[in-house]
């Protein structure tokens, strides 16, 4: 299971996992206590209850690199296409915009 950490300006908004039956997104509950904070998308609005999907959200699927820069990036860094987690991890810690996608390490269960 691959995760990471989401930002929004730079703040703690929340975690994207990828997990066996597809991806789940769970905002930060101290991100959604501040009255303030916005959504990271229109799709993703604020709220308790986690996001589930069997494929990537379409809004972190849109944070990947495109045409040209996509196959440099699937070249640099060894990725195949079809693993949008893989390029979105890779490609998306410094994109254009106020959100930021950090990769985290998460340790299998040795049991």
């Amino acid at each position: 299971m691959r995760r990471a950490a989401i930002y929004m300006h730079d703040q703690l908004a929340g975690w994207l996992f990828e997990t066996e039956s597809g991806y789940e997104f769970i905002y930060d509950e101290q991100y959604l206590s501040d009255p303030n904070n916005q959504p990271i998308s229109k799709t993703l609005p604020l709220q308790q209850k986690p996001f589930s999907s069997k494929v990537l959200f379409a809004f972190f699927d849109g944070l990947i690199p495109e045409g040209w820069l996509l196959g440099i990036a699937e070249r640099n860094f060894k990725l195949i296409p079809r693993d949008r987690m893989g390029l979105l991890l890779a490609c998306c810690e410094d994109c254009i915009g106020a959100v930021s996608v950090k990769p985290e390490m998460i340790i299998p269960d040795e049991n």
